[in-house]
């Protein structure tokens, strides 16, 4: 199985999106990221990017197209909001 160049783009956007909090742990106290914290990001967004891709790849119209990623950036946010501040109070949040 090879890698596209589609995957190693979702890749390679997902290590520089999880290198901005890794880096600004550096500079500032206020961001305190364990490794869980880093590991539950990176699934949630390569679950995105390989739903978007998926989306991409099986959807043959731009509606059908735009309405799959919509979903998908829909439920994304709302399980990041969720699991960040405990919008709905579910136990996935952590009280």
């Amino acid at each position: 199985m090879t890698i596209s160049s589609r995957q190693t783009i979702i890749l390679s956007s997902i290590l520089v999106l999880l290198a901005i909090p890794l880096i600004a742990m550096q500079f500032s106290p206020d961001v305190q990221w364990s490794l869980f914290d880093f590991v539950v990001a990176g699934g949630l967004l390569l679950a995105l990017g390989f739903s978007i891709d998926f989306a991409l790849r099986k959807a043959k119209t731009l509606s059908k197209r735009v309405i799959a990623i919509t979903v998908f950036v829909a439920i994304f946010l709302l399980v990041w909001a969720e699991l960040a501040v405990g919008v709905f109070g579910t136990p996935f949040a952590g009280s």
